[in-house]
């Protein structure tokens, strides 16, 4: 019969345990701070975009038609459909969301600005696509730094629904 004891261990490897412990710890914490200061990073970059043109109570809304475009924005006369903004020959408006000279979109102007952000599904949706792209880079950090493979999965997915959605609602 073998008598089954407990054995100590040395102070030495029980610090050494302790010492690789408290890495793990580290590692898993610094990986959930970075994870996390992308994905408020994706929100505060989205949000100039986002707000504008989720929340469009107190903005002149009207219709952008689109009269010319260069590598990253589009201008072109703004009209006023509510009667309470102004007419104006020049704003300019991001080259995602417009198809091209020609092109009739719904808009809110930022306030103080020239800049319209396209209003309905379209402009909401493409206003999150920075955020889209966090989620997915994020993804990659839970699932490499931190082991969390369904987390990973789950923010992963949802940052590609979020990218198919802009870019179906802006070419459909």
């Amino acid at each position: 019969m073998s008598s089954t004891g407990t054995i100590k261990r040395s102070r030495t490897r029980r610090a050494g345990e302790n010492a690789y412990g408290l890495l793990l710890l580290t590692k898993n914490v610094v990986m959930a701070l970075i994870a996390l200061f992308v994905l408020v990073a994706g929100v505060w970059y989205s949000w100039g975009t986002a707000k504008p043109a989720m929340f469009t109570k107190n903005l002149e809304r009207g219709t952008v038609t689109v009269s010319r475009c260069d590598d990253d924005w589009c201008t072109g006369a703004f009209a006023p459909t509510d009667g309470s903004g102004r007419a104006r020959a020049r704003v300019r408006i991001d080259k995602a969301v417009a198809d091209g000279p020609g092109d009739r979109l719904p808009v809110a102007l930022k306030p103080g600005t020239d800049e319209a952000v396209r209003t309905g599904w379209a402009g909401v949706l493409h206003a999150w696509v920075p955020f889209a792209g966090s989620l997915l880079l994020a993804s990659l950090m839970v699932a490499g730094g931190l082991r969390l493979r369904r987390t990973a999965w789950a923010l992963g997915l949802t940052g590609v629904t979020l990218l198919a959605a802009s870019f179906a609602t802006l070419t459909f």
